[in-house]
C-alpha cells in the first residue's frame, strides 16, 4: 500500500506542472484536479473544435447528425462510467447538479396530490430549495432518519389522498465529507410496501463522485434520482447530469413545460395541444438545443481523466490518505499554552478503521485564549500565500448551523448585521458564522498538505505564553518620560477612492472639513454592471491613476501612469464644481455599494471621462461623485472605534508598545463607543494617520525576513507624523495609546486603530501585488485575528467660541504635533480593567 501510494504521489508530481500550470506556486485545496482543467484536455478539445464541424443536433444536416451520434455515444459512455445499466437508468444532460434537482421538483409538483419532502440536514442548499414546492417538508438529522426507517412516519397524517414522498440526502456532505449509507434508500423501499403512498429518493452525489466511484450497479443502490456534476469530476466541461431509474420515469409524465426538441407536434391555433416525444425520457426533458460542444468535451474528459489517474478507486485511496494526514496535522497543532489551534468538525480518522468520510476537512481557528479567529483575516493571508480554500457557509445551511450551534435567532441577527452565507464581518467573536473547508482532489500531493500545515503554523500558532500586564502610568507621566517633539511629515489626499494620492506640497495650508481633509475621497469609480465601487484589492492598476488637484483652475486632472495603446488619452480633466449639468439628468442618483454599504452617488454623463477610466483599467466603469456633507439618506457615518489592544503601558526603552491586549466583548471592540461623524467614501473614518517610527519598526522586521522594505505610501494614510529633526522619535506604535493630539493649533480626536487588509500589499508605484507588508503585520500586529496599523481620527474643536467655529481649520507639512495629556475619567477606568485582565508581549 505504501509503495502504491508513493508511486501515485510521484506520478502526480511528475505531470502536474505540465498538465496543471495554474497550480504552480499554489496550494489548491478545493477538489484540486477535479475542478481544474488539465492542459491535455483543453488541447484535445481545441483540436477537435477546429478540425471537425458540428451542428445543431435538431437539424438533419451531416454536421448535425454527427453531433447527435456523438451525444448518444457520450451518454452511453457516462452511464458506463457510473456503472449504470442503460436498461435500468436514463441519463439526462443538465446545466449543473442544481438544474437536475429542479427537474425532479418539476416532476414531483406535477403529481395529482403533489408531494411531501424529507431532507437530511447535510443537504446542499440547492436540495433544500425543493421544500418550497412541497406540500410539507421536514429536515431530519441521523436520529430522525433512523426513526423513519424504524417505522415512525415523520409527516402528519393526511385526510385527503396521500401525496408522494420524496426523500433527499447527500451521499457525501459538502461541508465535512461525512458519507451517508446508500442502504437508506433500500430500507425506505422496504417500508414503502407497508405504506399507501409511494416513496421516491433523490441522491445528491456531486461531492462523492468528485473523488470516489459512483457505482449504480451496487445492489444496495436503489435511489430513483441521482444528480452529479461533471466539472467536479473532470474539471471541464461545466455540465451536470441527472440519472433517472426507469421505474421512476412516470413522475415526469405530467410535467407541463416543454421546450424545443422535446415534442413531436404542437398545435397553437384554436386548439392548443402537443405530443411529447415518447421514445426516451431524456428526449422529453432536454429542452432546447443541447450544449453539444460541451457534451463532446465530456467524451474527451473521460479519456483524459482515465489516462491521467487510472481509476476512481486510485483517486479515492490517494485523497483519503492525504485528508487523514491533513486532519491529523491540524489536530496536532498547539499554542504555547497547550491549547488547540484548530477546532475540527470533520471526524478525526483512525488507521485501524475503514475510511468512512470523503477527503474533506472543515475547521475553525482559535487563539491561545480559546477565542475564535475571523475568517476574513484567514482569507487575506491565504490569498497572499496562494492557499486556495473555501470559507463561509459552503452551501450547507443545516449542517453548518448544527456544527456551529447557531440558533435561528442568531442566524437572523447575523443577517441583520450584514453577515450572509456564513461570511465573516468581524462583528461577533463569541461564535463563528462559517467554517474553513479544505477538500482534496486527484491532483493534490503530500507537499500540498505539508505547505498548508506550515502556513497555519506560521501565522496562527502562538509560540509564546501570555504574561500579566504591569500597572499603567498616566499618559502625562509616560510622555514626560519619553519626551519627543513631533511634526507633520506629509499630508496626502485621495480624491478618487482607491486611486493614487495627491501629496500636499510643503508650505500649502490644507483645509480640514468635518468629513475629513478637503477633496479626500469625494469621487469613486463604479462598475457599470454590478454597481460596486472599484477597489485596488480587485483592480490593483487603480494605483496608477494619479490625481492632480489644480485649485487655481478648478480642475481635478487624472493621469494614467500605465501603458496605453497609441492614440488613447493618458489624462482627463474633471471640474471641481458641482455643476448639475455634469451629472445624470435631474441629479438622478446612481445606486452603488462602498465597503458593504449602499450609497447614492451622482454619476457623470461625460463619455470622455467615463471612457478614460474604462479604457485605462480595462473595466467597464463610470465616475461618480459623493456629495460633500452627504445628501439625506446617502450620508455615511464613521465606523472607527477604540480597540481593546490600545493600551497605555509604558514600553521598555526603545521598544514598541505591547501588542495586542485582552479579548473584546462579543459585539464591540470597546466599551466606549465614539460618537460617529459623517464621512465621504473613506472606509471607516474622516482621517487616517500613521507614524514614521512605526513604519521604520515594521520595515526592520520585514527586511530581517529577507523582503525589501515598504514605502509609507503603501498604508495610504492622510497624515504621516515624524520626530522633529534632531529630536528623539516617539516609540513605535505609541499612537495605539493616544487619545487626542494637536496639530498646530487644532485638536483631533483619535477614534481607534485601523484594521488592515491585503490592499497594503499593492505597490503604489507599479500596481503590482506583493506579500509584504501584510505578512509581517499579521505576525506582529494581529489581535483576535484582526491586523492593525495606524489610527483613525477626526477634527475636534478645541475652542467652542462662535468666532473660532467660523474659522476653517487648516494644517500643513511641518506643523508641530503634540499629544494631549488630558483624558476622560471613564477611559482611566477602562484602562485599569484592561490591565487587570492581562496583555500579550509577543506574538512571534
Amino acid at each position: 500500500m505504501e509503495l502504491e501510494r508513493y508511486r501515485y504521489n510521484s506520478a502526480v508530481e511528475a505531470f502536474r506542472d505540465e498538465e496543471y500550470p495554474m497550480l504552480q506556486d499554489s496550494v489548491y485545496l478545493d477538489h484540486a484536479g477535479s475542478t481544474l482543467c488539465s492542459k491535455s484536455l483543453m488541447d484535445a478539445f481545441a483540436k477537435e473544435m477546429t478540425s471537425v464541424l458540428y451542428g445543431n443536433p435538431h437539424s438533419g444536416s451531416s454536421p448535425s447528425q454527427h453531433s447527435s451520434s456523438r451525444i448518444d455515444q457520450v451518454r452511453i459512455r457516462l452511464l458506463d462510467f457510473f456503472r449504470a445499466d442503460p436498461e435500468q437508468y436514463d441519463l439526462v444532460f443538465v446545466a449543473n447538479a442544481t438544474a437536475g434537482v429542479k427537474l425532479v421538483v418539476e416532476g414531483m409538483r406535477s403529481l395529482p396530490e403533489g408531494y411531501v419532502l424529507a431532507y437530511h440536514q447535510a443537504c446542499h442548499t440547492s436540495v433544500v430549495g425543493a421544500r418550497e414546492e412541497a406540500n410539507e417538508s421536514i429536515c431530519l438529522d441521523d436520529t430522525g432518519v433512523q426513526s423513519w426507517l424504524g417505522g415512525k412516519n415523520p409527516f402528519k397524517p393526511k385526510t385527503c389522498g396521500p401525496p408522494a414522498t420524496l426523500f433527499a440526502y447527500s451521499a457525501q456532505s459538502h461541508m465535512d465529507g461525512r458519507r451517508y449509507p446508500l442502504s437508506w434508500t433500500e430500507q425506505l423501499k422496504q417500508c414503502e410496501a407497508q405504506s399507501s403512498s409511494r416513496t421516491l429518493v433523490l441522491l445528491d452525489a456531486a461531492s462523492l463522485s468528485a473523488t470516489s466511484q459512483l457505482d449504480l450497479s451496487d445492489p444496495r443502490f436503489a435511489a430513483d434520482f441521482v444528480v452529479t456534476s461533471l466539472y467536479k469530476i473532470f474539471g471541464f466541461p461545466d455540465l451536470g447530469v441527472l440519472l433517472v431509474r426507469r421505474s421512476a420515469e412516470p413522475v415526469f409524465d405530467r410535467r407541463r413545460y416543454f421546450g424545443g426538441g422535446t415534442v413531436d407536434v404542437v398545435l397553437c391555433g384554436d386548439e392548443q395541444w402537443h405530443a411529447p416525444k415518447s421514445y426516451s425520457l431524456h428526449e422529453r426533458l432536454e429542452d432546447g438545443t443541447l450544449p453539444f460542444h460541451s457534451i463532446i468535451a465530456a467524451d474527451m474528459a473521460i479519456s483524459t481523466h482515465q489516462r491521467l489517474f487510472g481509476s476512481m478507486d486510485r483517486i479515492s485511496a490517494h485523497t483519503a490518505y492525504l485528508s487523514r494526514e491533513l486532519c491529523r496535522g491540524l489536530h496536532s497543532l498547539r499554542h504555547a499554552n497547550g491549547s488547540p489551534v484548530c477546532h475540527i468538525y470533520s471526524d478525526i480518522p483512525d488507521d485501524a478503521a475503514p475510511v468512512e468520510a470523503g477527503p474533506v476537512v472543515c475547521f475553525n481557528l482559535r487563539d491561545s485564549r480559546g477565542l475564535w479567529l475571523g475568517l476574513g483575516e484567514f482569507e487575506k493571508l491565504a490569498i497572499l500565500r496562494k492557499m486556495h480554500v473555501r470559507t463561509g457557509g459552503v452551501c450547507s445551511p443545516a449542517a453548518l448551523a448544527s456544527a456551529l450551534e447557531l440558533q435561528p435567532w442568531e442566524l437572523k441577527r447575523n443577517l441583520s448585521a450584514g453577515i450572509r452565507c456564513g461570511e465573516d464581518s468581524g462583528r461577533f467573536t463569541n461564535k463563528p458564522t462559517g467554517i474553513i473547508r479544505a477538500s482534496l482532489g486527484a491532483m493534490n500531493t503530500q507537499s500540498d498538505v505539508s505547505r498548508f500545515l506550515a502556513f497555519v503554523q506560521e501565522f496562527f500558532v502562538e509560540e509564546t505564553l501570555r504574561v500579566p500586564a504591569q500597572a499603567t502610568p498616566t499618559l502625562k507621566s509616560r510622555f514626560l518620560d519619553n519626551a519627543s517633539e513631533m511634526q507633520v511629515k506629509s499630508i496626502t489626499v485621495y480624491p478618487i477612492k482607491s486611486c493614487s494620492g495627491f501629496t500636499i506640497p510643503p508650505g500649502v495650508c490644507w483645509e480640514v472639513r468635518p468629513e475629513g481633509l478637503a477633496w479626500d475621497r469625494e469621487w469613486c469609480l463604479v462598475h457599470r454592471g454590478s454597481g460596486q465601487a472599484l477597489s485596488q484589492k480587485r483592480y490593483p492598476l487603480m494605483a496608477l491613476l494619479q490625481p492632480l488637484l489644480l485649485l487655481n483652475e478648478n480642475v481635478l486632472r487624472v493621469r494614467y501612469r500605465g501603458s496605453t495603446p497609441k492614440g488613447q488619452p493618458t489624462q482627463v480633466d474633471i471640474s471641481l464644481s458641482n455643476n448639475p449639468s455634469d451629472f445624470d439628468v435631474g441629479f438622478r442618483q446612481t445606486s452603488s455599494r462602498v465597503c458593504g454599504e449602499n450609497i447614492s452617488a451622482q454619476s457623470y454623463l461625460s463619455e470622455e471621462i467615463n471612457n478614460f477610466f474604462s479604457e485605462s483599467l480595462g473595466v467597464p466603469c463610470m465616475l461618480a461623485r459623493f456629495p460633500a456633507g452627504g445628501r439625506g439618506a446617502s450620508s455615511r457615518l464613521s465606523k472607527a472605534r477604540l480597540q481593546k489592544h490600545q493600551k497605555t503601558e509604558k514600553p521598555p526603552s526603545g521598544q514598541p508598545s505591547p501588542f495586542p491586549g485582552v479579548p473584546s466583548p462579543p459585539e464591540s471592540d470597546s466599551e466606549q463607543q465614539v460618537q460617529p461623524g459623517k464621512i465621504l467614501l473613506s472606509n471607516e473614518s474622516p482621517i487616517l494617520m500613521i507614524s514614521a517610527s512605526s513604519v521604520k519598526m515594521l520595515n526592520q522586521a520585514i527586511t530581517e525576513s529577507g523582503a525589501p522594505a515598504v514605502e509609507e505610501s503603501a498604508f495610504r494614510a492622510n497624515v504621516v507624523i515624524e520626530a522633529v529633526p534632531g529630536q528623539c522619535s516617539p516609540p513605535p506604535y505609541s499612537e495605539d495609546s493616544w487619545r487626542r493630539i494637536r496639530i498646530g493649533s487644532h485638536g483631533f480626536k483619535l477614534l481607534g486603530a485601523c484594521q488592515r487588509c491585503q490592499m497594503v500589499c499593492v505597490d503604489q508605484t507599479t500596481g503590482e501585488r506583493k506579500q509584504e507588508p501584510f505578512v509581517t503585520l499579521a505576525k506582529t500586529r494581529r489581535l483576535n485575528g484582526k491586523v492593525f496599523f495606524g489610527t483613525h481620527m477626526r477634527h475636534e474643536q478645541l475652542d467652542q467660541s462662535a468666532g473660532s467655529v467660523a474659522l476653517r481649520p487648516m494644517i500643513q507639512v511641518g506643523d508641530v504635533v503634540v499629544v494631549d495629556d488630558q483624558e476622560e475619567e471613564e477611559e482611566d477606568g477602562v484602562r485599569e480593567q484592561e490591565n487587570a485582565e492581562g496583555t500579550t508581549l509577543n506574538m512571534d
